[in-house]
């Protein structure tokens, strides 16, 4: 009974109480601002355990020595008419009261701070109910050739409906590895995050061609629509235009007058033109140097077809900005021609977004001019806010570079919620993370995009200069820790 009496005389549970409090409010604090720092995760660990073995220093402390006016001196040593214990037990508990209010206006800070941030990620994870993919059209011509063309009805589809601000629109990559009437669609329409899907075939025979579609609501697997076209080729732009009006109808999008006029445009009345601007698109996806050559020679030949077919000098830009990427040329070559194509297609047309998105990557490589880049991204994000190259050009080739990172990195999630399984946007969103020094955030992002494709070079190749850089900046963290305490 005496020993409890005198621990309570000397403080040691007023003590105990005040380092407990202290302790959480330290921890608490450097919760929020170790990661702000930076910090290795180490950091947090050496504190934690600094405090766990101070606590019996703690204790040992107060039995041991009282506090004085004349300073700390032995318990021993201390008259009990000259002890002034129960004055310091007094401004422990003052002490102890301050910190412990400090403490739980920091709790309820962080939990705060939790459910706003589990809030904003409920919200992130909303499917929009107008957003909506389009799967690869099965080829039902007895020609297996013709696997370009239904290829093409798919891709223009897609370019018509994402020209409805109003929609939300999964561009072409990320549907590729679908097949057309898949098993699961409740399981797509997760993995792409839209609400719904829309299938279809393509059967075409010397100058006619069927059209089947039906869009299908993604988490029920239900019919929303469904119907057939049967048509001259020469009219395959009036079905195309047609389905989409019927989409957007279906899914109550608002069209403005300018969004009709786009999705209802014939960008070239001459048929021959249109299979090899086809062809060309079919050979720019694939994504190599020789297929990028293929691609610039169908594009050509539908240049000369249909002098005025601005999409097709789109295309013709786009497989030269390309090319030096795949060792298929050099840039001194290629840029020229990518920009005289560029700029032939913004005289046939200014408003189309694929033209001015082909100017910025040509300002930002060729001219090395990010600022003027960006005013072309600008408006092609106007033109089409669906366009996953805008905004993904737009993040990692202007703004980066720019120096704006937060803004980049905001344009490239965009490109990705558009585009979620393309590879190299994944890939240049974790670059971009990098070149802002935010290695950790890279390095994951760079993992994620290997999971899809553990092939795909270039996020390897991402991937080790963040791990390296990541290296560097904890080397450079441990001297400096090791000065400071020399």
């Amino acid at each position: 009974m005496n020993f409890f009496s005198e621990l309570k005389r000397r403080n040691v549970y007023k003590v105990a109480v005040a380092y407990l409090v202290a302790s959480w409010l330290m921890i608490q604090a450097a919760s929020i601002l170790l990661p702000t720092f930076e910090a290795p995760a180490w950091v947090m660990k050496v504190l934690v355990l600094i405090i766990v073995l101070g606590f019996p220093a703690a204790l040992i402390f107060s039995w041991a020595f009282e506090i004085t006016p004349e300073g700390i001196k032995l318990e021993s040593e201390v008259a009990p008419n000259q002890s002034i214990a129960r004055k310091t037990g007094r401004k422990l508990v003052a002490v102890t009261a301050v910190l412990a209010a400090i403490a739980a206006g920091l709790f309820v800070f962080q939990y705060v701070r939790s459910k706003t941030v589990t809030s904003n990620i409920a919200a992130e994870t909303v499917v929009p109910n107008k957003s909506i993919a389009v799967l690869p059209f099965a080829n039902l011509s007895h020609d297996p050739e013709n696997a370009y063309f239904a290829a093409g009805i798919q891709d223009e589809i897609i370019t018509r409906l994402a020209r409805i601000a109003d929609l939300n629109v999964i561009s072409c990559t990320s549907t590729q590895r679908f097949k057309s009437s898949p098993d699961d669609i409740p399981a797509i329409a997760r993995q792409l995050g839209v609400a719904n899907i829309l299938e279809g075939s393509v059967q075409r025979t010397a100058d006619k061609v069927r059209v089947n579609v039906q869009l299908i609501k993604g988490a029920s697997n239900t019919h929303l629509w469904a119907d057939t076209f049967d048509r001259q080729l020469t009219d395959i732009f009036d079905v195309e235009s047609e389905i989409a009006k019927t989409i957007a109808g279906t899914l109550q999008a608002k069209l403005t007058g300018s969004e009709q006029n786009a999705i209802a445009a014939r960008p070239t009345e001459n048929t021959e033109a249109y299979q090899l601007y086809l062809k060309g698109r079919f050979f720019w996806n694939k994504r190599t140097g020789e297929n990028l050559n293929k691609a610039a020679d169908y594009f050509n030949q539908a240049i000369t077809t249909d002098p005025q077919y601005a999409l097709a000098y789109v295309g013709l830009a786009d497989s030269y900005v390309l090319m030096p990427f795949y060792a298929a040329g050099i840039p001194k070559e290629c840029y020229p021609k990518a920009k005289a194509a560029a700029e032939k297609a913004l005289q046939l047309n200014e408003s189309l977004a694929e033209a001015h998105t082909s100017m910025g990557q040509i300002l930002c490589y060729f001219e090395i001019d990010p600022s003027s880049g960006a005013r072309e991204f600008e408006r092609a994000v106007e033109l089409n806010p669906n366009y996953p190259t805008a905004h993904q050009w737009y993040g990692s080739s202007a703004l980066a570079s720019l120096g704006r990172f937060d803004e980049a990195i905001a344009q490239l999630k965009k490109a990705i919620e558009l585009d979620p399984l393309s590879l190299v946007i994944n890939s240049d969103l974790g670059n971009t993370y990098y070149r802002a020094r935010r290695y950790d955030d890279a390095i994951a992002q760079l993992r994620k995009t290997i999971d899809l494709d553990p092939g795909f070079y270039y996020a390897h190749w991402n991937l080790g200069s963040a791990l390296a850089a990541k290296g560097v900046r904890l080397i450079a963290q441990l001297r400096n820790t090791r000065k400071l305490a020399n």
